[in-house]
Formats: C-alpha cells, structure tokens, sequence
C-alpha cells in the first residue's frame, strides 16, 4: 500500500494523484471540521483544506510518511476563519443540551440531566478558552492526533504542544474559566508556569 509520502511525490508530477489522498484523509477532515464550526462550515473546511494542499505540495515534509498532521494543520488554519461559527455552535450546544434535558420526562432524566449538565458546562469551558489552547485540544481530542502530530499540524515545539494541554487539562479539571484559574492560582501564590501565547 502506498503511504501519503508517496501518493504526495507522485501528486507534483502527476495531480490527478492527489485523489487517493483525498478518498483517503476527506472524511477525518470533515468530522473534525464540522465538530470544530458545524456542518455547513465543514463542506468549505474540507474542500479548502485539500485545495491548499494540493497548491501547496512542496511544503509537505518528505520525511513524514502520514499526510494526516499535515491537513489536519491546514484545516487548523482554515477553522480560524470559522471561528464565529464555532463560538456560535458551543453556544448553542449548551443551550440545547440545557432544554433537551428539561423536555424529557422518561427514566434516565436523572442521568441525561447531569449528561445534559456537563455538555453545557464543558462547552462553555472551551469557547472560554483561549483559541490556541482550545485548538490544541481539539486537535488532540477530535482529530485523534498524538502529541508529535499536532506539534507537526500546527508548526510548534512538541513542549509548546505540552503546556497548552496541560493549560486546557486544568480549566476543564477545575471547572473555571481561565481567567479565574490564574486568579485563584495568584492566590494561592503560584504563578502559572506556561505563559498565554506559548
């Protein structure tokens, strides 16, 4: 079987290649796209995403042989645009999930109640976040990347990649906003150890 690093080389001589990378990497972009700005935005994302790519062939890095970190960074990019759409749609996930828990009177309301709770309460706790650190996040837990392929995705330093999950980790442990985490951290005299922009 051919790896992306392949079918890529073979797509600058020859684009009508490029196809199999696409039939390949098409559907992740999407589900992370349409998780990250809703669907509408996610049919764009995903077509824009292999347009850059395919104009952008040379910047592929030869010594990687998966294309996924790499579209997956593009698709990064590109979502910043969006991201009006995806501050809209985490408003509107804990809007719902709020009513669809009150609309139902079956047995598990307890349990889709305190479902309907924490989806709430977690997207409020990303659109809070800042928009690097949701990004990182997002990219380690929507588009199944490990620590080397969001560094890749998003052109960081693995330790870069660390500290803004490790930042994202604590807001969603804490149940606090940013801003009040490093209020409470100041305190109890402790100062974050990763600034902002890293």
């Amino acid at each position: 079987m051919n790896t992306d690093r392949d079918i890529i080389r073979r797509s600058r001589d020859s684009p009508a290649a490029f196809a199999v990378l696409y039939d390949r990497h098409a559907s992740v972009i999407y589900r992370y796209a349409a998780r990250r700005a809703g669907e509408a935005a996610a049919d764009d994302v995903t077509a824009d995403t292999f347009l850059v790519a395919l104009e952008s062939l040379d910047s592929f890095d030869d010594r990687r042989e998966d294309a996924r970190p790499w579209l997956l960074g593009i698709a990064t990019n590109l979502l910043r645009r969006h991201h009006r759409a995806e501050s809209r749609l985490l408003k509107a996930m804990a809007r719902s999930a709020s009513r669809e828990a009150s609309a139902d009177s079956t047995e598990g309301v307890a349990a889709k109640l305190d479902a309907a709770a924490a989806a709430a309460k977690l997207a409020k706790q990303l659109k809070a976040m800042p928009a690097i650190d949701r990004e990182t996040l997002l990219l380690y837990a929507w588009a199944d990347l490990g620590y080397e392929g969001i560094a890749e995705a998003m052109g960081v330093p693995i330790g870069t990649v660390r500290s803004r999950l490790n930042r994202a980790r604590r807001v969603l442990r804490s149940g606090l906003t940013p801003e009040l985490l490093d209020e409470k951290e100041k305190e109890h005299g402790r100062i974050a150890t990763a600034p902002r922009n890293a």
